[in-house]
């Protein structure tokens, strides 16, 4: 029934979100469908979306699973990108980012 996801994240700045989320996901975004709104596609059927909604902004959680996440630890430190490194967290490890605006970006790895 349901073939794929966009998580959303609010911000206040559209153009200062979209320099952050650049650098996060290592390209530009895939499509700009309307005016205040980036997509970034990640895999098949899933994605994030960046929507500037300043009254509802910073209140957004995305999760997203990474294979290498260590080697992203390291290459969002070298971007300037401030975190607290790598925790457990329920079976996996986890990488907790804050985006400009407070919403709270956490990458994954499964701990085999």
């Amino acid at each position: 029934m349901f073939s794929g996801l966009l998580g959303n994240c609010t911000v206040s700045d559209l153009q200062r979100a979209e320099s952050w989320y650049t650098q996060l996901f290592a390209r530009d975004p895939d499509r700009r469908p309307m005016d205040g709104l980036l997509e970034w596609h990640l895999g098949p059927g899933f994605g994030i979306q960046v929507w500037c909604e300043p009254q509802r902004s910073g209140h957004s959680t995305v999760v997203l699973e990474v294979s290498d996440l260590p080697e992203q630890a390291q290459r969002l430190v070298q971007l300037g990108i401030e975190h607290q490194g790598l925790q457990p967290g329920g079976g996996a490890q986890i990488l907790q980012l804050v985006d400009p605006d407070g919403n709270r970006v956490v990458l994954s790895s499964v701990v085999a």
